[in-house]
């Protein structure tokens, strides 16, 4: 038989100032009546003295949960001084907003790299029924599925790309963070938390591949700055040769087509200046 879920409802309650007016009028007429006629003041002391059960109060951005024989009977969100049924048990539920530090969790990333990942999770109770009675303890749920959304979210990142096409933790944070919320939030719906933020607080290479990983991003961005470079030089090249065959400065042939070129690219590339050589010789055919 399935279960209907359990969904936030607001509870009866009234005002508990002019219940404390009518509740002392109770309290005095009873005790008044046990000096008389005692069986009729105990009959109004009894359920006075039950109704003080019934008082409640809620501080802002807080709620009261009320549970009557086992059955959820309602949530009181108002902020003040309230009287609800007596009988019924009365948790207090907090809707203020919270923090969840992940602190530092090693995990493998989508290279499969150990790395260090720490989160900051924002949240808040909206449903205070689901909080309760849908999870068995809603705060140690939240940590949980946290670091579990946070360990999901690393392994499908590469740590660092030097690629601007390929996505990666350190690449993209405000789309990792996004990211990082949607999953926790995914998690925690059933618990009735809304996730307000999520945002990585630690980032870094596992100690025992630290060193050897920043060799390698040292290697890969010279790599790639090397590519740039040639990339750059090669396109220069093109551009000096075609300016002076369009412009008719000189006649080139092959051979010194080919000399041209090599030294436009020792000249570009070269990490250290490079020193001219003036040719006197004619370049012309």
């Amino acid at each position: 038989m399935a279960v209907d879920p359990i969904h936030e409802r607001s509870a009866w309650h009234v005002s508990g100032f002019p219940v404390v007016l009518i509740h002392a009028l109770i309290t005095l007429a009873g005790v008044l009546l046990l000096l008389f006629y005692p069986p009729l003041g105990i009959l109004l002391l009894v359920p006075a003295a039950v109704g003080l059960l019934g008082y409640v109060v809620v501080q802002p951005n807080e709620s009261r949960v009320l549970i009557f024989l086992g059955k959820y009977t309602g949530t009181i969100r108002r902020s003040g001084f309230f009287w609800a049924n007596p009988l019924a048990l009365k948790k207090r539920v907090s809707l203020r907003v919270r923090n969840f530090n992940s602190g530092k969790l090693k995990v493998n990333d989508a290279k499969g790299n150990p790395i260090e990942i720490g989160a900051v999770v924002v949240w808040r109770v909206v449903d205070s029924a689901k909080a309760l009675f849908d999870v068995d303890d809603y705060e140690e749920f939240v940590a949980i599925q946290s670091e579990t959304a946070i360990r999901a979210l690393a392994s499908s990142y590469p740590y660092d790309s030097h690629d601007d096409q390929v996505p990666s933790l350190r690449g993209i944070p405000e789309e990792v963070a996004e990211a990082m919320k949607r999953q926790a939030q995914e998690r925690l719906q059933v618990a009735g938390v809304e996730i307000m933020e999520a945002r990585i607080s630690h980032l870094a290479y596992a100690q025992e591949i630290a060193q050897a990983m920043l060799r390698r991003q040292q290697a890969e961005a010279i790599i790639a700055a090397r590519e740039k470079i040639v990339q750059g030089a090669v396109g220069m090249v093109e551009m000096a040769i075609a300016h002076f065959e369009d412009q008719q400065l000189v006649k080139l042939d092959e051979e010194r087509k080919a000399a041209m070129v090599n030294n436009l690219m020792v000249a570009l590339v070269a990490e250290r200046d490079t020193q001219p050589v003036i040719n006197t010789g004619t370049l012309y055919s």
